[in-house]
């Protein structure tokens, strides 16, 4: 069972693309100490990081370390310097004692639209040679700039029926309304037809926030991308203004403010642990 789950999304036709697309949508919930839920439609893009070339063929609409319409640079991800992200994923696989070689890595995010993005959140499958997912990087940026990886092998017995789960303390500032010694509850249905992603955040005492995206997919064509820039316009600059528009409801509802902790730190669900 938990081989064939964990090799479902490479025998789909989303997992043969160099590129795809899937659109759907974001939701965040609110839980404690007062309720606070929105959603908002968006499009994300699929790559194959070793095939960044042929995805930068499929349409003059879409460019690979180039300026189109919608467009994806690596310079803003991984290291962030416009080296190969493909080469970054192995090197953190290396880390954890994973061979990623003959194997594929996907990368979930939002793409540039007229030169512009930002990407709460996105996130990394990388395969081994026979199309097993062996592990996830969830890169995760907050408005100051900063980004931060956490890079989680995938280990026996998270998988199940509703996908992988994994869990992470929270070592990274992001929301300026929630503390610092939380948990991350990652549950993932990999790239295929659909994709799920679902993160629930907890402090010691339980539930805190859930985020969600359902996204299907459609393939990378000029005709999608046409569509979704008049049916999403200006969609990359929306998220960015729904994250400050979100967080000012959020204060005036009475939410408190979480000062921004020394980089240096590390925070579990006890105490803060120096790195």
């Amino acid at each position: 069972m938990p081989d064939r789950i964990a090799k479902m999304e490479a025998q789909t036709d989303a997992g043969s693309a160099a590129a795809a697309l899937y659109f759907g949508d974001v939701m965040h919930a609110r839980l404690k100490p007062m309720g606070h839920r929105f959603n908002y439609r968006v499009m994300s893009l699929l790559l194959d990081l070793d095939r960044l070339d042929e995805a930068n063929r499929l349409t003059p609409l879409f460019g690979v370390n180039r300026a189109a319409l919608y467009s994806f640079r690596e310079s803003d991800h991984g290291p962030r310097d416009g080296t190969s992200l493909s080469a970054y994923a192995h090197r953190c696989a290396a880390e954890h004692g994973i061979d990623l070689a003959g194997g594929r890595v996907l990368l979930l995010s939002y793409p540039r639209l007229l030169g512009y993005t930002f990407n709460p959140l996105s996130a990394y499958f990388c395969h081994t040679k026979d199309g097993t997912l062996a592990l996830t990087i969830y890169e995760v940026r907050n408005t100051f700039g900063d980004i931060h990886a956490y890079v989680l092998p995938v280990r026996p017995g998270e998988h199940s029926d509703a996908g992988i789960r994994q869990a992470q303390d929270k070592l990274f500032y992001v929301s300026p309304f929630i503390e610092m010694k939380m948990r991350y509850h990652f549950r993932v249905s990999p790239p295929g037809q659909t994709v799920k992603l679902r993160i629930l955040e907890t402090d010691a005492e339980g539930p805190l926030l859930a985020a969600t995206f359902n996204g299907k997919r459609r393939a990378l064509t000029t005709a999608a991308l046409l569509k979704s820039f008049c049916a999403l316009p200006m969609v990359t600059l929306k998220i960015m203004a729904a994250i400050h528009w979100e967080a000012l409801r959020l204060w005036i509802k009475g939410a408190r403010l979480v000062p921004r902790p020394a980089p240096a730190q590390k925070y579990r669900l006890g105490e803060p642990a120096q790195q």
